[in-house]
C-alpha cells in the first residue's frame, strides 16, 4: 500500500489516500456478512477505520475494556473522555491528569484535542450523548462532530460514543455507526464466577457449592444483569451467609426486583404459590413440567426452542391466576405482572412509548414469566378504538402482538382471560403462543383436593373433616368460592369462640350461590366455544348443557 504525508492534523503517520478508504490491513479480518458478536464488531469498524461509533450499552467498563484491548493489539493509544475530567490517558489517576486537560471537558475542545492528535488512538467518549441529540443548544457540537467524522476516515484515529440510550440527531445519521451491545451471556457470568471463586480460594470461612447443575441455574438467574450487577449480588450471597450456591437464586432475582421497580411499567411479582398448590389441571400441569427445563443449554443442544407462553381460558376464580404464580415456582423464573392500564398516558405517543419500553425491561431481565392478567378486558375493543382514543388501543395492542410473533429474548408469556368474545382472533393465532388451555369448574375429585389444601393453609388438618361430603355439597363451585366457604366458616367458628368443623363448612356452602347458577348462559356458552378450540387443563370436561329441544305431539 503506497503511502503519502498525512495532512497537518496528523503531520507523522503515514495515511492511505483518501479516496480508496483502505482498511488498516490484517490477515484475519472477518468478512462482514458473518455475524459477529458485538465485541469482534466493533474491532472489525475500527480496523475499517469507520470515524464514529455509537454503542447502545450500560456498562461502560465492559466496552471500556474491550476498546482496551482492542487499543493494545493494534498499537494504538487509548484515551477516555468524560465531561469532569476531559480527554485523560487510559489507566492514568484522575486526579493527576485533570489539572493538564481541564481545557478539554468542553466538547468542542475535546473533538478539536482529537483532531490534533498525531498518533493512532481510540477515544472513548462518555457522557457524549446529551451533546448528540437533536437540540438547539448542541448545533455547533454536531457540526462539529461532522467536520471532525469526515477528517478521520483518513487517519488511524477513532471516536467511540457510549450510551445507554440512543441520542443522535438527524444530521449525525450518516456519519454515525450504532452498535448494540447485548447484555452478558452465561459464558460471561460462568468467566465471572471462575474468577470470584479463584479470588476466595484462600479463605476457607467462604464457601462455594456449586456443581454442574447448581452453577447453570445460578448462570442463567443471573441472565438480564450488567456483569457489575452480578458481581454486586455474588457479593451480597457471600455477605448474607458466607455460601455461593444454586439456593441464593433468589438474592439473584431481588436485583433483578430493583430493576423492574426502576422501570415503573411492570410488577415484579414475588409468588410464594407452589405447584402443589393448583388442585386438578393435570393435562396443564403435565404440559409445563415437560418444559420445565426448556431454558437450560442442554435444551438448546437439543434444538429445543424457548416456550413462548399460553392463554388460559375459563371460568372465573377456577385458578388460572393461581397457575401463573406457581409455574414461576416451578421454573424457578422471576415472575412480572403486566399491568395494561399502566401502559396509557395522556400525552400524544407516551402510551405506544410506555409499551416499548415495557417489553425492553422484560427483555433486560429475561429469562422471565410476563403474567397478562385478563387480557381480554385489557385489550377489549381495540378493534375499534379509532372512534374512542384516536386508534391507540389499537396501535399499542399491535405493539404487543408484533413482539409475541417476533420475540427472541426468553420470555414466557401466560395469559389469563374470562371472556373468549373479547378476544382478537390475531392473538389465538399459533405461532404467537403455544398453546390454549381451558380451565373448567372443578370436578368432585378436584374440589376435595381444594379443601385440603386451603383448610392446610389455614392450619387445620383435613382428616378431621368429611372431605367427600364436603365435595358433593359443593358441585358448581369454583375454588375460589371453595375457598371464601372456608373463610366464612372461619369467622363463624370464631365468633362462637369454637374450632371449625364440617357442619360449619355445609353452612357455609349452603348460604353460597355460585357464579355457575348465576351466570350459566354464559358459562355454558363459553364451554360451548371451547370444545374442540382449546385443550381442557384437566383431564375431563364438564360438558356444556344440552340445548332444549322442542316437544311435538305425534
Amino acid at each position: 500500500m503506497q503511502a503519502r504525508p498525512a495532512s497537518s492534523t496528523t503531520p507523522t503517520t503515514p495515511q492511505p489516500p483518501a479516496a480508496s478508504h483502505a482498511a488498516e490491513p490484517s490477515e484475519n479480518v472477518k468478512p462482514l456478512s458473518q455475524c459477529l458478536q458485538p465485541e469482534d464488531e466493533l474491532e472489525v469498524l475500527i480496523r475499517a477505520r469507520y470515524p464514529i461509533i455509537y454503542v447502545l450499552s450500560w456498562e461502560e467498563e465492559r466496552v471500556e475494556k474491550v476498546l482496551a484491548d482492542i487499543a493494545t493489539a493494534r498499537s494504538k493509544k487509548f484515551y477516555i473522555w468524560t465531561y469532569t475530567q476531559g480527554i485523560v490517558r487510559y489507566g492514568a489517576e484522575a486526579q493527576r491528569s485533570k489539572s493538564g486537560t481541564g481545557s478539554t471537558t468542553d466538547p468542542l475542545a475535546a473533538l478539536d484535542a482529537v483532531l490534533q492528535h498525531v498518533e493512532p488512538a481510540i477515544f472513548l467518549f462518555k457522557d457524549f450523548h446529551p451533546f448528540t441529540e437533536e437540540n438547539r443548544a448542541n448545533l455547533a457540537v454536531i457540526r462539529r462532530l461532522k467536520d471532525v467524522a469526515y477528517h478521520l476516515r483518513d487517519t488511524y484515529k477513532t471516536i467511540v460514543i457510549v450510551a445507554p440510550v440512543m441520542r443522535i440527531a438527524p444530521e449525525l445519521e450518516k456519519d454515525v455507526t450504532l452498535i448494540e451491545f447485548r447484555p452478558p451471556s452465561a459464558k460471561d457470568f460462568n468467566k465471572l464466577l471462575d474468577r470470584i471463586i479463584e479470588d476466595l480460594k484462600d479463605k476457607p470461612q467462604i464457601k462455594i457449592n456449586l456443581d454442574a447443575a447448581g452453577r447453570e441455574r445460578l448462570t442463567h438467574a443471573a441472565l438480564g444483569l450488567t456483569l457489575k450487577e452480578a458481581e454486586n449480588v455474588f457479593a451480597k450471597t457471600l455477605v448474607l451467609d458466607g455460601t455461593l450456591d444454586a439456593d441464593d437464586i433468589s438474592i439473584v432475582f431481588s436485583e433483578k426486583q430493583q430493576i423492574i421497580r426502576k422501570s415503573g411499567l411492570l410488577e415484579f411479582f414475588a409468588s410464594e404459590e407452589q405447584f402443589s398448590h393448583v388442585a386438578g389441571m393435570d393435562n396443564l400441569k403435565q404440559w409445563l413440567i415437560k418444559r420445565s427445563t426448556a431454558f437450560t443449554e442442554r435444551a438448546a443442544e437439543f434444538g429445543l426452542p424457548s416456550p413462548r407462553g399460553l392463554l388460559l381460558l375459563g371460568v372465573q376464580g377456577c385458578g388460572k391466576s393461581l397457575c401463573a404464580k406457581a409455574v414461576a415456582s416451578l421454573w424457578k423464573l422471576p415472575l412480572l405482572r403486566f399491568d395494561v392500564g399502566r401502559m396509557f398516558g395522556s400525552l400524544v405517543g407516551s402510551s405506544e412509548d410506555n409499551i416499548r419500553r415495557a417489553i425492553q425491561t422484560a427483555e433486560s431481565v429475561a429469562p422471565a414469566i410476563l403474567w397478562v392478567d385478563e387480557i381480554d378486558k385489557a385489550f377489549a375493543g381495540s378493534a375499534g378504538s379509532g372512534g374512542s382514543d384516536g386508534g391507540t388501543a389499537a396501535r399499542v395492542f399491535g405493539t404487543f402482538l408484533t413482539w409475541l410473533s417476533d420475540k427472541t429474548a426468553p420470555i414466557f408469556v401466560i395469559a389469563t382471560a374470562n371472556d373468549i368474545s373479547q378476544l382478537p382472533p390475531e392473538l389465538l393465532r399459533k405461532g404467537r403462543l403455544d398453546e390454549i388451555f381451558f380451565v373448567d369448574l372443578p370436578n368432585e375429585a378436584e374440589r376435595r383436593a381444594v379443601f385440603s389444601i386451603h383448610l392446610q393453609k389455614r392450619r387445620r388438618q383435613p382428616d378431621k373433616f368429611d372431605l367427600d361430603t364436603l365435595a358433593r355439597r359443593s358441585d358448581g363451585f369454583s375454588g375460589a368460592e371453595i375457598e371464601q366457604a372456608i373463610v366464612s366458616g372461619l369467622f363463624d367458628a370464631f365468633s362462637a369462640d369454637t374450632d371449625l368443623d364440617t357442619a360449619m363448612l355445609m353452612t357455609s356452602l349452603a348460604e353460597t350461590v355460585p357464579l355457575s347458577k348465576t351466570m350459566s348462559e354464559s358459562l355454558d356458552r363459553l364451554r360451548t366455544w371451547a370444545q374442540g378450540r382449546a385443550r381442557p387443563a384437566s383431564g375431563d370436561v364438564v360438558a356444556a348443557a344440552p340445548a332444549a329441544r322442542r316437544k311435538i305431539e305425534l
